[in-house]
């Protein structure tokens, strides 16, 4: 008799299990920072499977077929958009007119807050999540997602969606305050590739790179040339490499103008989850975008102020 109560117990238990398990909305997602966006807007409603881990360049990412099947047997797909997934954007076209619901998150930023650099003319600056506030924007697209595919949550979707709006614009409010240790004609920020456009423009930075918004073509000589004689002329005190693009170019720069290299800054990726770094007394997950965002902000800060 105990023995098959037990039994009747343990098969109550796993079906129940299952049943919850079965019930997460299945999200695909491509980048660490949609990711990190689309799980924190989820919560324990949804089980969030992300394409691309840290360090990856998503200019240059290429579907495996495993990729294929995921996005396959997704419910619903984010992704960030403006080309950025460039040899993604065709296949996520086709998803969405076979059915699929598939969005980009920046389709809800208005074309006006869109840089449009002119070495780049006819494409978006993809590189949006620089400003936390212009990033916030693109929740809504998320929040509107998912309750269309799961209405029964969508309360705590919109309130979730409300409490990360909170925290990007707290981040903002925070960025600001640390920058202001930097003078003002000592924010000259030299990087990689074209990436912090949006983070110059909301914190109030010169932004130089090696490289174009795109890191499919690799800079050349006279990219570097340039670069150089600019350090030079402006005495910057520090240039930066980026976790998700090859050094090279940068530290050829760093070499031929003598300064020092700051620190690497996340571009394109967040770092590893869990990866806990500490700067002035403040603990926080590179995994994150909050976290990546605060890293790259206290790295920049020490090398220029």
């Amino acid at each position: 008799m105990k023995r098959t109560l037990f039994l009747t117990i343990g098969l109550l238990a796993a079906v129940a299990f299952s049943q919850a398990h079965a019930a997460k909305l299945n999200v695909v997602t491509t980048t660490t920072m949609v990711t990190d966006m689309v799980k924190e807007i989820g919560g324990d409603r949804v089980k969030v499977v992300g394409l691309m881990g840290p360090g990856v360049d998503p200019h240059l990412y290429k579907p495996a077929s495993g990729d294929v099947v995921k996005l396959q047997r997704a419910k619903i797909i984010f992704y960030s958009g403006l080309m950025l997934e460039g040899r993604m954007t065709d296949l996520f076209f086709r998803m969405a007119r076979a059915g699929k619901l598939v969005y980009a998150v920046t389709e809800s930023i208005p074309e006006k807050d869109r840089l449009e650099p002119p070495e780049f003319a006819g494409h978006w600056d993809p590189h949006v999540w620089g400003d936390p506030i212009l990033w916030s924007n693109c929740i809504v697209t998320v929040v509107d997602g998912l309750s269309k595919a799961d209405p029964a949550g969508a309360a705590g979707y919109a309130k979730r969606g409300q409490a990360v709006v909170a925290s990007y614009k707290a981040m903002w409010a925070w960025a600001l305050k640390r920058i202001a240790a930097v003078p003002r004609e000592q924010r000259i920020l030299v990087t990689s590739h074209d990436a912090f456009n949006y983070f110059g423009q909301a914190f109030g930075f010169q932004v130089v790179a090696v490289q174009g918004l795109s890191t499919v073509t690799e800079a050349g000589l006279a990219d570097i040339v340039k670069t150089v004689d600019f350090i030079k002329q402006k005495k910057i005190k520090a240039i930066f490499i980026e976790s998700s693009v090859n050094p090279a170019a940068i530290k050829r720069v760093s070499k031929d103008s003598d300064v020092k290299i700051g620190g690497e800054l996340f571009s394109d990726a967040c770092g590893a989850l869990g990866d806990m770094h500490e700067a002035h007394g403040e603990k926080y997950d590179v995994g994150t975008y909050i976290g990546m965002l605060k890293h790259n902000v206290n790295t920049v800060v020490d090398a220029l102020k």
